[in-house]
């Protein structure tokens, strides 16, 4: 299958060749946002290409030192080195990095915001003076009967402005594409760069979790041939749990997003499971009660209305940057 392009509404701009799916959106200057298009889609053409020749090292652990030789895979062991004491491949960070990579032909003169969004995992343009207003959807299950109903009913947004040190934006959770040893419904992860926050994301969903007979398990390699976990039991169906279960594995997790904030690895990251969350934010912000009972976090320039987060999109009162 060769690399396919379309022009969706809004000036959106829709790439994908495999399991590589983009939508795109730039503003600014006209020509500097055809001419980063067209700059974006040659370089998107040769990218799935240079990945499936490094594929045998891409999903083995990350070691001591990085034999990858591509500059989207070495960017995606860079990302996961930081957890390489754990089980961690590449592979980890692989959408937050080819996001991260076709949104550096839009970080030019004349373009004042863009975004990559790589099936949720997220990379942001913003300069200065600028904001990216950011929508969290809860249950894909709701999504074609939500399709059908404008608008689309979110479960909570935020805004991020330019002047915050939050480029990337990232979801994990067991239910979602990729495999989880967690139970989280959503891990979403905000942090400097879209490959460092796609490898947090899938670390701090795997730290969502407890061990309960009631959940089901299975290596990873029955599910998928060529899984890069291997034999590791990864999370294939979780039943509804009592509420002290549920808050022993959002601690777990919570303890570890944490640690991640403190070392600069992550700024901020919030947590979803069974209709319960938690979130860094409160660490360093004062949580206040919404009307509907909703957990409202409130930080420096991030305002949250945070219900059951799990699926992120980007929004903006201006129509080329709604998803």
């Amino acid at each position: 299958m060769s690399p396919q392009r379309a022009l969706l509404p809004g000036s959106r701009q829709h790439f994908a060749h495999g399991p590589i799916d983009l939508i795109i959106s730039a503003e600014g200057d006209p020509h500097a946002v055809t001419a980063a298009h067209e700059q974006a889609w040659s370089r998107f053409a040769t990218l799935l290409h240079e990945l499936v020749q490094e594929l045998p090292a891409l999903q083995q652990p990350v070691q001591a030192d990085c034999a990858l030789q591509g500059v989207v895979a070495q960017r995606m062991w860079h990302a996961c080195a930081p957890y390489c004491e754990g089980y961690i491949t590449p592979m980890a960070a692989v959408a937050g990095a080819v996001a991260q990579e076709i949104l550096s032909h839009y970080q030019i003169a004349g373009i004042t915001r863009a975004w990559v969004n790589n099936g949720g995992d997220i990379a942001l343009h913003l300069s200065p003076g600028t904001h990216a207003n950011v929508g969290l959807f809860s249950d894909l299950s709701r999504w074609p009967s939500a399709l059908q109903d404008a608008p689309l009913p979110l479960d909570g947004r935020f805004t991020l402005g330019a002047e915050l040190p939050v480029r990337g934006i990232a979801t994990s959770g067991w239910s979602g594409r990729s495999f989880s040893l967690g139970i989280a419904d959503s891990v979403t992860v905000l942090a400097a760069t879209a490959a460092q926050a796609d490898a947090a994301a899938t670390v701090v969903a795997n730290a969502v979790n407890i061990d309960d007979p009631r959940i089901t398990r299975r290596p990873a390699c029955e599910l998928k041939d060529n899984a890069d976990l291997g034999e590791l039991l990864v999370t294939v169906e979780v039943p509804k749990l009592d509420t002290a279960t549920v808050h022993a594995a959002l601690e777990a997790g919570l303890q570890r997003a944490q640690t991640l904030q403190s070392a600069g690895l992550i700024w901020a990251a919030v947590l979803t499971c069974q209709g319960h969350w938690r979130s860094t934010l409160t660490t360093a912000s004062t949580a206040h009660a919404h009307p509907a009972d909703t957990p409202r976090v409130l930080a420096p320039n991030l305002h949250a209305h945070i219900a059951v987060p799990m699926r992120t999109s980007l929004l903006s009162p201006a129509p080329s940057m709604t998803v």
